[in-house]
């Protein structure tokens, strides 16, 4: 009896182990005890705006609920969903509370992004915060770009690790874009800047854009370039949108609108956004996207000797 106790312990054990070693090898990024910097909560000081007021449905409408200042887009067999600002803009600060799809998500991208090239065919500009979904060993991705006047072929992106479970609750993803830089945000923490000075100039964008909020397929390239594509089995997917925070430059056929000036204020026709704030990063900034950059970048387009015999001119 005795024996036999103990080779039922020892199955037991053998068992506990062979779980623990699987739990191992699927921990993702956000498991790891992060302490975040702390930063201004630049997003505070902008209103949230009515998802119908200020955008139109792009494609996929079926897969499109909206409440106020909330949506919900759905990829499923049939179709992905997207929505697109309504008016264009010149520089701004654009800003939405996302949650992503829960669950087994390979292939799947969540966009929030700046674009013209439905105006632009040729040469458009791209501003681009994706949301790359998890395989079975690895969790989302965070991945921004910049495009201009068409220089598609000169990715110029960088990949993050999340630190924080982004399919739980709802967390702030911001572009900040004006004649000074462009900021990429997550929960106000800045992961990039795009300065637009010295040899960042020639890429940098400079006509107006759409925003656009988009959940869709990307399974020839979006997780480890292809080799996971989407599995419907796991479907529908599901992202949920909410306080949506435009403030920027408004420009209709090519002229801009009031929402460019302040009676009184210093904001400029350049700067619809203006202040220290958005100029530049303050220390405290500057210090928690080093820490973002050290701590959990682990791709960037500066470091790709293979891709790039001759590297982009601001590397």
């Amino acid at each position: 009896m005795a024996s036999l106790k103990n080779y039922n312990m020892k199955i037991m054990w053998e068992t506990a182990v062979v779980f623990c070693l699987c739990s191992l090898s699927l921990v993702s990024s956000h498991s790891r005890k992060f302490t975040t910097p702390t930063v201004t909560r630049l997003t505070d000081q902008f209103s949230k705006i009515a998802i119908e007021n200020g955008f139109s449905k792009r494609f996929g409408a079926p897969n499109i609920l909206v409440n106020g200042s909330l949506a919900k887009l759905t990829l499923d067999k049939s179709s992905g969903a997207g929505l697109v600002s309504k008016n264009n803009y010149h520089y701004g600060f654009f800003s939405a509370r996302l949650k992503l799809p829960a669950g087994f998500a390979s292939g799947v991208v969540v966009a929030f992004y700046l674009s013209n090239a439905e105006n632009y065919p040729k040469n458009h500009d791209e501003i681009d915060i994706e949301l790359l979904g998890r395989s079975r060993r690895d969790d989302w991705v965070i991945q921004t770009n910049v495009y201009a006047n068409g220089s598609s072929r000169t990715g110029r992106e960088e990949k993050f690790y999340f630190w924080f479970d982004p399919t739980q609750f709802f967390h702030d993803y911001t572009l900040i874009w004006n004649s000074h830089h462009i900021v990429f945000l997550v929960d106000n923490i800045p992961v990039r800047e795009f300065p637009n000075r010295g040899a960042f100039t020639s890429a940098y964008p400079s006509k107006p854009m759409s925003l656009y909020v988009t959940v869709w397929d990307g399974s020839d390239w979006a997780t480890h370039g292809g080799k996971y594509p989407v599995n419907y089995k796991y479907g529908p997917f599901a992202a949920s949108v909410a306080d949506v925070k435009l403030s920027g430059c408004s420009v209709s056929n090519g002229t801009s609108t009031g929402s460019c000036t302040k009676s009184g204020g210093s904001i400029s026709s350049l700067d619809p956004v203006d202040g220290q704030d958005f100029a530049t990063l303050s220390k405290n900034q500057i210090a928690a996207m080093d820490w973002a950059r050290r701590k959990l970048m682990f791709y960037s387009y500066c470091n790709d000797k293979k891709r790039y015999k001759v590297m982009p001119a601001e590397c």
